[in-house]
């Protein structure tokens, strides 16, 4: 189960990756979150996302793409 801080994220990252097509940021995320967070909380969020399944980076240092499951889960929600 996702929580609200995930869910959000998630949403901000597809919606980033389709109008952008290139891996999404923690720092542009940090920026885009309601209320702001910053981008060590987000890398933390995203690396937790990563792990269900709902992420991948492309690199190591890079910014993270939604996988099939996000997008799944971003249509249904």
């Amino acid at each position: 189960m996702l929580t609200t801080r995930q869910r959000i994220l998630l949403k901000l990252i597809v919606e980033g990756y389709v109008s952008t097509a290139a891996p999404v940021a923690s720092d542009t995320l940090s920026r885009q979150y309601p209320g702001g967070v910053s981008p060590a909380t987000v890398r933390k969020e995203m690396a937790d996302l990563e792990e269900s399944g709902y992420l991948d980076r492309p690199h190591t240092s890079s910014g993270c793409v939604p996988l099939d499951s996000a997008y799944r889960f971003y249509v249904e929600s």
